[in-house]
């Protein structure tokens, strides 16, 4: 689900471009930001966070349909909730502290990966 959703943003906020008419579009500005901000948190989750999202990035720009970010994003809830009610049963993190929807595809990439129990990502 988390997958689906990284995707929607970043392809519904492809066709932003910057101010001056660069290369870069929004999606690009926000990974970069999200970037920072899992780099102080952790470093090599960080670097894998900025695969995941490089590579979502270029299927977005592959594609390059915001129809399909938005149909991406609305199944990537509707799995997400799904996945909350009927497997983990209990309401997602974010509903305590708007900060776990960017903190969120982190402690997945950190779950995946098998690492360390990060305390900073736990509250």
């Amino acid at each position: 689900g988390i997958t689906l959703i990284l995707f929607g943003v970043v392809e519904m906020l492809l066709p932003f471009r910057l101010p001056g008419g660069g290369p870069l579009s929004v999606a690009e500005v926000l990974i970069a930001a999200a970037f920072l901000f899992y780099l102080a948190l952790d470093a090599p989750l960080a670097l894998a966070m900025l695969l995941e999202l490089a590579v979502l990035d270029a299927a977005a720009r592959s594609i390059a349909d915001w129809r399909m970010g938005l149909a991406a994003f609305v199944l990537g809830w509707v799995f997400q909730g799904i996945g909350h009610a009927r497997f983990e049963r209990n309401r997602p993190a974010f509903f305590k502290n708007l900060a776990h929807l960017i903190v969120g595809p982190l402690f997945l990439v950190n779950e995946i990966l098998h690492r360390k129990r990060i305390e900073s990502l736990s509250h």
